[in-house]
């Protein structure tokens, strides 16, 4: 047995586990490993935290970003009314316009009808004056010019 090499490898191998037993060898790895699980347990709830921070910003983000859209489209609803009255407006002040217009333009109309009335008459008037105080003159022809004269003036009155 003192021969075998196997019994001498076994009596190797004790002394070697003895001697890191006894130099605390399990401790210091047990004592490195649970300093390494609370490392990876600090970090994973670290990790936890900067997620759920990601979360919340997310969160924000997309809560701000459909507050700016609800904004954006209240303005381009704004902006359509806006326009909208700004159409309707345009179109009243042009039906005002085009009423206004064809009134003036009614008035004028009618003013110069009023006047070319106005002009027939003083030139039927007119001639009826002349060709009155012709017959007139034709009648008296020796007779007093100043009765032809009054006559004349008494028809112009009654003309005009």
């Amino acid at each position: 047995m003192l021969e075998d090499s196997s019994f001498w490898a076994l009596v190797g191998l004790v002394l070697f586990l003895a001697l890191v037993a006894y130099l605390g060898v399990p401790k210091l790895v047990s004592k490195s490993l649970d300093e390494r699980a609370e490392r990876i347990r600090r970090e994973l709830d670290e990790a936890r935290e900067l997620k759920e921070e990601a979360k919340q910003q997310l969160a924000e983000y997309q809560r701000r970003r459909r507050e700016a859209e609800a904004e954006a489209r209240d303005i381009v609803a704004g902006a359509e009314r806006d326009a909208q009255a700004i159409v309707e407006e345009a179109r009243a002040k042009s039906a005002e316009y085009i009423t206004r217009r064809t009134r003036t333009a009614e008035l004028k109309i009618a003013q110069a009808e009023s006047d070319a009335i106005a002009e027939v008459r003083a030139a039927a008037v007119n001639l009826a004056i002349q060709a009155a105080a012709g017959v007139i003159s034709d009648r008296n022809l020796g007779a007093d010019t100043g009765t032809t004269e009054r006559s004349i003036e008494e028809v112009r009155r009654r003309l005009n």
